[in-house]
């Protein structure tokens, strides 16, 4: 019984709130970050990232419009996380953080000509007398301002500054076998919603309505798993807009023989799961069809090489040797690592499958191949995330590989 009166309680925090991990995992977590801190000369770590801060501290809220902060220092055991008195609030209900880690600023530091947040971040420092250390800063996150380093710099002369970008997403990368299942839930998730948007598609419907029915199922979740917003919209593009990856939808009806390219994600507890697909409002050229049966053979063909070892330059040869058998060209990556997602990209940032990318896979490793290809007039893709296996690897989708034709439907 009190074993599992334990395991019932593992992932509450100190303020009676429910959390997502247990404590050991995220004390493992800071753990590794601050052997790496070690092993760079950092003796305090100043983290910008919102999903680096949810993945040390479970602190999950959308604040991070205004400047909040977590601090790894070597001398503490937990992390402070820093930020908007309201919000600390917020970090009581979501952070395995105890009380004297939560450190909320006044109001009156927001939004003032004459005040900064990280003027008080620095006073903070100073009271902590960590003003005289190596300090590791996240410098090309989106996060990190010029603004913000300034104030640092000139407020802490007698510091060394370190740039520790990506040093806690390299550690991100290998997935707890939690933070797997999450990921699964969310590409459950991301199943159905491609299904019901592709079913919706019809001529005549606006591009926008499809698009409604796709995030409805991915805020509502399945029967049994709770959706959730996604860290950025749908790319949706229709025709000729195909030829451009990254843009948004219309509120245009969609027109007979035309293609819709869709790249969505399904997301739970801030994990997310990629999938895109096609569908062609119409019965489909061959020379579409065709195509399209080129990147899903190269795709599965990458597919089969991926294991623990495998780098990302030997996965974009292997698609580079299918689609050169047929005289078709790509100069862009075809994969990524995925796994926390806050705006604006649920990307890791870390490695990609390209050529001489010699980052090597590991087990458990998280990853969204899409061998999509942008042509003058249009694009076709179809893409799919994985868990990396020692088998090989494990599909969080399950939604068939094709090119859709409304006929289908």
């Amino acid at each position: 019984m009190q074993y599992l009166n334990k395991m019932k309680n593992k992932y509450i925090n100190e303020f009676g709130n429910k959390i997502l991990f247990s404590k050991s995992e995220y004390q493992k977590r800071v753990k590794e970050v601050k052997t790496k801190m070690a092993n760079d000369n950092i003796d305090l770590l100043l983290i910008a990232s919102p999903a680096n801060q949810f993945y040390l501290t479970g602190y999950d809220g959308w604040s991070f419009y205004t400047p909040q902060m977590v601090l790894i220092s070597l001398s503490e055991e937990q992390p402070f996380w820093i930020g908007r008195k309201m919000d600390a609030v917020g970090a009581k209900f979501t952070a395995f953080l105890d009380k004297k880690h939560i450190v909320p600023y006044p109001d009156h530091y927001v939004a003032s000509e004459e005040t900064h947040p990280i003027d008080y971040l620095v006073d903070f420092i100073k009271s902590k007398k960590l003003d005289k250390k190596n300090i590791g800063v996240e410098m090309d996150d989106y996060y990190y301002t010029a603004k913000w380093h300034d104030i640092l710099t000139t407020g802490l002369p007698n510091a060394k500054f370190l740039n520790a970008f990506l040093l806690v997403n390299w550690i991100r990368m290998i997935k707890s076998n939690q933070e797997l299942n999450y990921m699964r839930n969310a590409g459950k998730i991301a199943n159905l919603a491609m299904k019901k948007a592709m079913e919706t598609v019809d001529v005549g419907i606006r591009q926008c309505d499809v698009i409604a029915e796709l995030n409805k199922i991915t805020t509502s979740g399945t029967k049994e798993i709770g959706g959730t917003f996604t860290c950025k919209p749908p790319n949706a593009m229709v025709g000729k807009f195909c030829s451009a990856p990254h843009l948004s939808w219309t509120d245009e009806k969609l027109k007979k023989n035309e293609i819709f390219y869709i790249e969505m994600g399904g997301a739970k507890h801030r994990y997310h799961v990629p999938l895109a697909r096609c569908i062609y409002t119409g019965k489909a050229p061959e020379k579409i069809k065709n195509l399209s049966k080129i990147i899903k053979e190269g795709l599965n063909a990458v597919l089969n090489k991926v294991k623990p070892g495998v780098t990302g330059h030997e996965l974009e040869n292997i698609w580079k040797k299918v689609i050169n058998k047929y005289g078709v060209k790509k100069d862009s990556r075809i994969g990524y690592p995925i796994g926390i997602g806050y705006s604006p990209t649920w990307g890791e940032l870390t490695t990609s499958f390209r050529k001489g990318d010699k980052n090597v896979l590991k087990e458990n490793m998280t990853f969204h191949c899409i061998p999509a290809l942008w042509l003058q007039n249009y694009g076709i893709v179809i893409s799919e995330s994985f868990i990396v296996k020692k088998n090989g690897p494990e599909r969080l989708t399950d939604y068939e590989q094709k090119l859709f034709e409304l006929r289908d439907f």
